[in-house]
């Protein structure tokens, strides 16, 4: 038991404290691996693998946004539904120092700060979506309602 409690990241532990359902995937990965590889890897459907995308608007506050892994985001589309004029994705150099994650690792669950977070409105169409656990190699599997939840996001339609 004791080991188990050490692969713990800081989303499963707000998972928990928030009494939220979660299955944890794990996959051998010591590098950055893209969405769809993984949900190729892990034998899993595209439309429930999401990805975590971190976005700054013109006003510089930052967005995360979660889309299927074999989306593109739309930039218009994603600017509207946070109320911004324009967005533009956050540097890979700069993910890591915002959030506490790093690329392939990166949730929406848990980061240094409660940005807006929007989870793609296709994730409702599902009774469990998956995202990344918070470190690269695990995955969370939950229902999209406790992610809105937990994260305090919207649903919106932002992809191209």
């Amino acid at each position: 038991m004791a080991k188990e409690k050490e692969i713990k990241t800081n989303a499963m532990r707000i998972l928990d404290k928030n009494k939220i359902l979660y299955q944890v995937n794990t996959y051998e990965c010591d590098e950055f691996i893209d969405g769809v590889h993984i949900a190729d890897k892990m034998n899993q459907p595209y439309e429930i693998s999401f990805k975590t995308l971190v976005a700054v608007g013109k006003s510089k506050e930052h967005y995360v946004f979660a889309i299927p892994v074999d989306k593109e985001i739309d930039f218009k589309k994603a600017a509207k539904v946070v109320g911004e004029k324009s967005i533009e994705l956050v540097p890979v150099k700069e993910i890591q120092a915002l959030t506490g994650y790093i690329r392939g690792g990166c949730t929406p669950i848990g980061m240094k700060k409660l940005f807006k977070t929007i989870i793609q409105e296709s994730a409702k169409e599902h009774e469990k979506i998956i995202v990344s656990g918070g470190k690269l190699g695990t995955q969370l599997e939950l229902s999209p309602e406790d992610l809105i939840k937990v994260v305090k996001g919207a649903y919106g339609d932002v992809i191209a």
